[in-house]
């Protein structure tokens, strides 16, 4: 008994069948689906056949358009009978009919005549030119080489793009009957596509054993290929430019093979196939230029939302307490950044205040920051002072062994009564503003996570009221101008002279905008973060 089968009438006048002798028939706009059809009611998984005690059924699969058998909407599943009708879609393109066996006439015009070839590559073309940008690229290499194949009457084909590199890159292959070979390589000699890519010329050869062809392709050969048509893609933009450049290049080739003799050299048929080629390479320029944007504005969008998650672990920008005022701001030069400050009430009514920076910039080091606030936050809960705490993170940071990665931070503690205990480890030294002068507080000890034997001391002052503590990082102390030159200390000074009597917001503002003004639009390099405490007794 002869193996049911998929009769597919296409706009165009071919008829290919389809034999159901798998488990399972998929059919729907997916490059991987056993009967691929690119209507625009299609869905990428749309409806599958199977055998069940010798009857077919079919099932559609949450289809958007819903499928179709005889005019009737398949709502779970339904049997098939020898003649029904299947519809994918309101508006099908194609007719397809299940038979119950291998009878029945199949019109194929592809290899017709010469018009008929051209007829189906002007189908084709118009079906590229509506794919545009909306398609992504793997269903636009699918349509390419399966219609490829379809005029060529190929057995196989192939596309390769050019990489960044202009070397030739594997990215498709297919077969009759619309399926994906397996594998990931061309697996047969590639001294063809080169040879194409290189030089811009079709090749056609139209047996491998003829001359001394045999014993440059042995690799193609062991695959019994006797036949080899192959094609460039190239991309022409029609633009004004100079007459040594065109405005073309070549973007990939298209590659087809037969074990077959006299398939694949009529000269119609290269013609059809060079001019598909030519819209073919538009529209997969067109689709893979598509997905970049696509995955680009999907990485922005991550980029936003991990921004977001990073403002959240931080505290609140502004903080009045009994005795003490807070105000503190980061602003990375990505996306996301290596900085952080927190600041936070202990027991005993102190408050404990934090600025770190985490070697690197972007995603790495926010990782980092944020496992370095988690720490943080469960150190400095322990009654161990600040040289405790920043000892505990510095071994805790040396065991999770993260190359190259390290960090410096300031921490201090101050009490109600205005006794403020300070470690800093490896941070720039914080300006502390005082009626008489400025101070900077550098005691402590290295920078963290880069030696566990590493040991940190603590310091205490005594503030008065109105005594005002700036932490900043370095991307506030070596903003650089156009010319190459940084913001420095002796800036960063000045700017806090200017503003000694000036709340903790105004003042952080005015430290920021004195950095952003000196730097006179130059591209920020660093992360820019600012703390500013002050002490007043209640």
């Amino acid at each position: 008994m002869t193996t049911p089968r998929l009769m597919i009438s296409y706009p165009d006048g071919r008829s290919e069948p389809v034999d159901l002798s798998r488990p399972v028939t998929t059919l729907g706009r997916r490059g991987e689906c056993h009967v691929r059809l690119t209507g625009t009611d299609v869905s990428r998984d749309h409806a599958d056949i199977t055998e069940e005690g010798g009857a077919f059924v079919i099932r559609d699969r949450n289809s958007r358009f819903g499928t179709f058998v005889n005019g009737e909407k398949v709502t779970d599943q339904r049997a098939l009978r020898p003649g029904d009708r299947i519809r994918l879609g309101q508006s099908a393109e194609c007719e397809i009919e299940f038979q119950a066996g291998g009878t029945g006439t199949v019109t194929d015009t592809r290899s017709g005549s010469a018009s008929g070839d051209l007829r189906h590559v002007a189908m084709l073309l118009e079906g590229l030119r509506a794919l545009g940008s909306g398609r992504v690229l793997d269903d636009v290499l699918t349509m390419v080489i399966d219609s490829a194949i379809d005029v060529a009457g190929a057995e196989r084909g192939f596309i390769m793009l050019a990489g960044a590199d202009n070397r030739l890159e594997y990215k498709l292959g297919r077969g009759r009957g619309r399926v994906t070979l397996p594998g990931r390589t061309f697996e047969t000699s590639r001294k063809i596509q080169e040879e194409v890519f290189a030089t811009g010329e079709a090749r056609i050869v139209k047996d491998l054993l003829d001359g001394n062809l045999a014993d440059t392709h042995t690799g193609t050969l062991a695959f019994g290929i006797r036949q080899v048509l192959c094609v460039p893609l190239v991309l022409v933009r029609y633009v004004e430019q100079a007459e040594a450049d065109l405005g073309q290049r070549r973007i990939g080739v298209l590659y087809l093979d037969s074990k077959e003799r006299g398939v694949l050299h009529a000269q119609a048929t290269r013609g059809a196939l060079e001019t598909l080629a030519t819209e073919a390479a538009l529209a997969i320029e067109n689709a893979r230029l598509y997905r970049e944007a696509t995955e680009k504005a999907r990485l922005e969008q991550e980029l936003r939302i991990a921004a977001e998650i990073q403002q959240a672990l931080m505290p609140p920008g502004e903080r009045r307490g009994v005795y003490f005022d807070v105000a503190g701001a980061s602003v990375p030069c990505r996306a996301i950044g290596g900085d952080f400050f927190d600041y936070l009430e202990l027991s005993d009514d102190r408050l404990g205040v934090a600025l770190g920076d985490v070697s690197g910039k972007g995603a790495p080091a926010a990782l980092l920051t944020a496992v370095v606030q988690g720490m943080f936050t469960v150190e400095a809960a322990n009654p161990h002072g600040p040289a405790g705490t920043i000892s505990q993170l510095n071994l805790g940071l040396k065991r999770r062994n993260i190359e190259s990665k390290f960090v410096t931070m300031f921490y201090g503690v101050l009490s109600a009564e205005g006794r403020l205990t300070y470690c800093n480890g490896g941070h720039n030294p914080p300006v502390l503003v005082r009626r008489s002068g400025f101070e900077r507080l550098d005691a402590g000890g290295m920078i963290l996570g880069m030696f566990d034997f590493a040991s940190y001391d603590q310091q205490a002052l005594d503030l008065e009221p109105g005594d005002t503590l700036v932490v900043f990082s370095d991307g506030i102390s070596e903003a650089q101008n156009p010319g190459g030159d940084e913001y420095g200390d002796e800036r960063l000074i000045a700017c806090l002279e200017a503003n000694r009597g000036a709340a903790p917001p105004v003042l952080r503002e005015a430290l920021l905008a004195s950095a952003r003004a000196f730097a006179a639009g130059a591209i920020q390099n660093d992360d820019m973060t600012v703390l500013v405490v002050r002490y007043g007794r209640p």
